[in-house]
This record gives C-alpha cells, sequence and structure tokens, in this order.
C-alpha cells in the first residue's frame, strides 16, 4: 500500500511539473524546438508552428524543413553558431534571423538553444525556444509604424510580383519635413518627438487599404502604394498628404506649423531592387525641396537619366585625378588702357575619355558634394604653381606673371588649406609677399604666405558687404551680368559703378569677367575699370598656348593691383561663399 501511495504522489507531481510547465511557455509565447542531431529530425512545438502560421502536418520532422525556412541571407550565420556552439566555443547558441511565414513573408524570431551531452561531452541533442520579435525588429518605437527594413520588404514583394506582371505599378512616396530641425531647436526634442508621433497619425489617414506609411528615421516618412494605375493616383496621394500637414499641430500647448517636400517614383523595368526604387524618390524629393518647401516632384524619365548619368560621372570623377584626365587651362587677363596682359586665371577642365571635355560647372558641384574638392583643389594649387615656376624659368618677362584658382567654400573650411598652399610655394620656390591682416585664421594665414585673396563672380550671390570690409580683397572680380553692351550706360553701367567706388573705398582693384566686345572693354575703361578677361581678349588656354603668349608678348605688365603686387598666387573666392568663409 505504501508503495501505491507513493507512486500516485509522484504522478501527482509530475503532472503538476508538467502542467506548471505548459502554463509557462504559454505564458511566454514561446515556441520550442528539440533537434535529435543523431537522427537528424526535429520536434516543434504547436506554438512554434502558428508562429509561422503552420497547421500540425504542414511540417515534418526532418531538420532540413527548418533550415530551409531560414532567410537566405541568414542562413549561414545561423548555421555557423549552431556549429560553434556544438563544438564547445559558446555556452550557449542565440541568434535573431528570419523564418519564413506560410505566406510567403518573413518574421524575425530569436532562437536559443542548448546542446544535451553525453559522458564524453559528444553532443547528443541541441534544444531551445523560439520567440517572434518581428515587432521589435521592424516597427519604429516611437511612432509605431514600420520601420525601413518592413517596408522594403514590402517593396521587395510588389517587385518580384511585378516582374511575373509586367502590367502591375507600385509607387513611394518619400517624405522629409521642411524646418524639423527648427522645431527641436527651439522646442526641444521632446516636442520634436511629440510632432513626429502627431505626422505619423496624421499620414495613417491619407492611406488606402493595403497601402504602408513607415517611419526611416529622424524627419523622413515613405508611403508605399501597393497598386495604382498611373503617376496621378500617387500626386493624389501626394496632394491629400501635403493637405492633412497643412493644418497647425497643437505641441505642449503651442501651435507648430509643418509641411514636407515628396519625391514619387514609379516601379519600372529599371528597378531591380527596392533600394534602386528608393534611391529614385530620394533624387525627386531633393529636386522638391530645391524648387521650394511644401512641394512634391514626380521622377520621370528624364530626371532619371539625368540621375543615372550624374551617378556615373560622380564615380568616375574620383578616379579622373588618378588618371590624369584633369586639366588646367588659363583665362588671360588684361589692362584695359593699354591692353596688356598681366595675369591669369587657372580654369578647370576634365578630358573625359568618352564625353570629351566636361567644363567644370558640371563637375565641380560632384565634387563639393563628394568631398573630392579637397584633393582636387590641393591639385590645382600645385599645378598652378608648377606651371608658374616653369614660365619663370623659360622666359625673361615672366617674373611679374600671376595666377588665380578658385577656391571653394569647403576647402576653406579645411583647416590643412593653407598648409597645401604654404607647400606648393616653397616647392616651387615662389617667395611669399608682405603679410596682410585678415579677420579669418584661415584667410589670415594665406595672406602671411603672399597670397592675393579675390572675390569671383561679385554680385551674382548674396555676398556680405560687411564681410568685405573683413575680408579685404585685392579685387572683386565682377560677374558678366553688371557688363552691359558698352558705353551706353543703363542699369548694368549704373551698378559697375557703384562698384567701382566700393572698390575705390575698400582700396580694391576691380576685374571684369565675360568681356566679349570692344564696346564692353572701351565702356569699362570709361567707367574707370582697370582689369578685364574674357573671349574679346582670348579664350581659356593650355599651359603651353599660355607661356606662348608670355614669350610672345616679351613678359607681362606690373600687377596693378593696389595691395601685394608681388603676390605670385592669387585664392579667388566664391562670391555666395563668402558669408560662410568669414
Amino acid at each position: 500500500i505504501g508503495d501505491f501511495v507513493g507512486r500516485r504522489r509522484t504522478e501527482r507531481a509530475l503532472r503538476e511539473s508538467e502542467q506548471r510547465y505548459a502554463l509557462a511557455v504559454r505564458g511566454a509565447d514561446d515556441g520550442l524546438w528539440d533537434w535529435d542531431l543523431e537522427t537528424d529530425e526535429i520536434h516543434v512545438s504547436t506554438r512554434w508552428k502558428a508562429m509561422l502560421g503552420l497547421e500540425e502536418d504542414e511540417i515534418g520532422r526532418d531538420a532540413s524543413e527548418w533550415v530551409g525556412r531560414i532567410h537566405p541571407d541568414d542562413v549561414e550565420r545561423v548555421k555557423a553558431k549552431v556549429a560553434a556552439h556544438l563544438a564547445g566555443r559558446t555556452a550557449h547558441f542565440d541568434d535573431e534571423h528570419r523564418m519564413r511565414h506560410k505566406d510567403g513573408s518573413y518574421r524575425w524570431v530569436r532562437c536559443r538553444g542548448f546542446a544535451g551531452r553525453d559522458q564524453e561531452g559528444r553532443p547528443r541533442r541541441l534544444a531551445g525556444a523560439q520567440t517572434d520579435i518581428t515587432d521589435h525588429k521592424t516597427y519604429d518605437p516611437l511612432t509605431d509604424l514600420p520601420n525601413r527594413a518592413l517596408f522594403l520588404e514590402r517593396l521587395g514583394q510588389a517587385l518580384a510580383r511585378a516582374r511575373r506582371r509586367p502590367d502591375a505599378l507600385c509607387a513611394v512616396l518619400l517624405l522629409d519635413l521642411d524646418r524639423f530641425k527648427g522645431t527641436n531647436d527651439s522646442l526641444g526634442y521632446l516636442a520634436g518627438d511629440e510632432l513626429l508621433v502627431a505626422v505619423a497619425r496624421r499620414l495613417e489617414t491619407c492611406l488606402r487599404p493595403g497601402d504602408l506609411v513607415s517611419r526611416f528615421g529622424g524627419d523622413e516618412f515613405a508611403i508605399f502604394l501597393e497598386s495604382i494605375g498611373d503617376a496621378s493616383d500617387a500626386t493624389r496621394i501626394a496632394v491629400r498628404a501635403q493637405k492633412e500637414l497643412q493644418s497647425p499641430f497643437t505641441i505642449e500647448g503651442r501651435e507648430v506649423l509643418a509641411s514636407a517636400s515628396i519625391g514619387i517614383a514609379l516601379s519600372s523595368r529599371g528597378h531591380d531592387t527596392p533600394e534602386a526604387v528608393l534611391r529614385d524618390a530620394d533624387a525627386a524629393m531633393r529636386r522638391a525641396k530645391a524648387s521650394g518647401r511644401g512641394r512634391f516632384e514626380v521622377l520621370d524619365e528624364t530626371l532619371r537619366g539625368r540621375l543615372l548619368a550624374r551617378l556615373e560621372l560622380e564615380g568616375e570623377l574620383d578616379q579622373a585625378l588618378e588618371r590624369e584626365e584633369i586639366r588646367l587651362h588659363y583665362q588671360p587677363v588684361y589692362l584695359l588702357a593699354e591692353p596688356r596682359l598681366v595675369g591669369f586665371e587657372a580654369l578647370l577642365r576634365w578630358q573625359h575619355p568618352r564625353r570629351g571635355v566636361v567644363d567644370a560647372a558640371e563637375f565641380l558641384p560632384l565634387a563639393e558634394a563628394t568631398g573630392v574638392i579637397l584633393s582636387l583643389g590641393g591639385w590645382v594649387v600645385h599645378e598652378a604653381c608648377r606651371q608658374l615656376r616653369l614660365w619663370r624659368d623659360r622666359a625673361a618677362g615672366a617674373p611679374n606673371a600671376w595666377i588665380s584658382v578658385n577656391v571653394s567654400g569647403r576647402q576653406l573650411g579645411d583647416p590643412d588649406f593653407p598648409e597645401t598652399v604654404r607647400t606648393a610655394l616653397e616647392a616651387f620656390r615662389l617667395d611669399p609677399a608682405e603679410a596682410l591682416p585678415s579677420a579669418d585664421p584661415s584667410l589670415a594665414e594665406l595672406k602671411t604666405l603672399g597670397v592675393a585673396l579675390d572675390i569671383d563672380d561679385f554680385g551674382a550671390g548674396r555676398s556680405s558687404l560687411s564681410a568685405l570690409e573683413q575680408l579685404r580683397p585685392e579685387t572683386l572680380k565682377v560677374d558678366r551680368r553688371y557688363l552691359g553692351d558698352g558705353v551706353g550706360g543703363g542699369e548694368g553701367s549704373a551698378l559697375m559703378r557703384a562698384i567701382l567706388a566700393l572698390a575705390h573705398e575698400l582700396k580694391a582693384g576691380v576685374a571684369a569677367k565675360g568681356v566679349e566686345t570692344e564696346d564692353q572693354a572701351r565702356g569699362l575703361l570709361a567707367l574707370g575699370c582697370r582689369l578685364g578677361q574674357g573671349h574679346y581678349f582670348s579664350r581659356p588656354l593650355d599651359g603651353e598656348a599660355a607661356f606662348a603668349l608670355v614669350a610672345g608678348l616679351g613678359g607681362l605688365a606690373g600687377d596693378p593691383r593696389p595691395k601685394s603686387a608681388g603676390a605670385a598666387l592669387a585664392a579667388r573666392l566664391p562670391s555666395p561663399a563668402l558669408g560662410r568663409a568669414l
């Protein structure tokens, strides 16, 4: 009797333990798995199957079926981690990866396991649990919107369907909030987060059934339109979204205004990946932002062609210096009164192997945006100094020669730029002139080296007049729009007289760019302008042709600029960047 009672107690305790274990498993919402390494069979729980939308009989016990459901991009990592644990190199197996659901989508799971070993330490089984972490991995914690990963997954599925059905069309709208940084700076980050949540809720009201709105991070949102007839369906959603954002938001008791620049890209044969569609939507969004706030742009084939050409050119520009495709040409600068040659402006040209000569106006913005401008600018300074040294060694009249080089705002912000100039001057034995004061340390250091500072395209940008006095430029290079047709007066002549008066007060010279006719040259001289350059005098010349011009004229006139007549190199600062430089 005692044995019988003992067995009953043991059985009851075992049942209670199993019930507690089952309750704990259900409470944890985990799916269990047990892999027999000797038979290569794997047993999974009902919850494990439900996690992937599977019925009891929809997956077998062969371990290959489990491995076959792991995302192709994750499977090798999972195998490596399992092998490491079975080899005893890790205390347990733990990995986050994607598993294929019955509906074809992928769910993010965290899979943990521990190996059971025999007395010799050989692994006999591997058992553990699997947790669905899809919401954690694919949703933005601030707005509860799908994140970039889930957005790309949905878009990728749509593109795959479109490859099977050529008539299927989807669209991506990329939204970037205008002036969001100002809200963060003035009201604080908590208010900024509150605004982002409010924007998310309004954007959700703009969607059709089946559409998706996502937050990519920061103030960037994206809308995926699953199925559309044509571009007009996408533009209607864009208009609806902008109208929703026009109404003021109440944030921490204050009214806050918001708007968004929107770029729209439609799926097409050229889009092999979701990232390609996003790239096009981003290009359209940037164009919308550049044309004004609260606008949208659709990336059409023309814009897309320009984008692809720009990306190709950007990649080639990075190698152009190494391939010796970059050239300097030299535009002569003349004294208008004689006229007589006094110096040159160095102009960049790209001798592209397929496209021929690429104008600087086309590739310099790319160089500035990518940072290539720093190495490119350093090469320009070095090459101009090398050319000037060569002229001075070969021609008796060349010691008075000078070359001006154009300098970008990004170069001025580079703390190593003055040292780049110093190294080039010393390498080619070009003596610095008398030091001149400047309010900006970088510019002051350049002046210490005897580098004259000119303002290029004066009047073409938003130049700061107060900054001119601090900079003390050698020369104002006047934009061609102020030249007019000649001596006949008019608004151009009036503005030119004003610029000349300003330069006189600053004790700076004035040089006119783009002089095309004799009448323009005479008119400028009559107004008191002393220097000019343009096709009337000479087109830009390569180094040999420029030297031939110097040698043929028997030398150059003395530099008429009022301050650093001995300066061999002039740094020509961009007028729109003046405010950033000082």
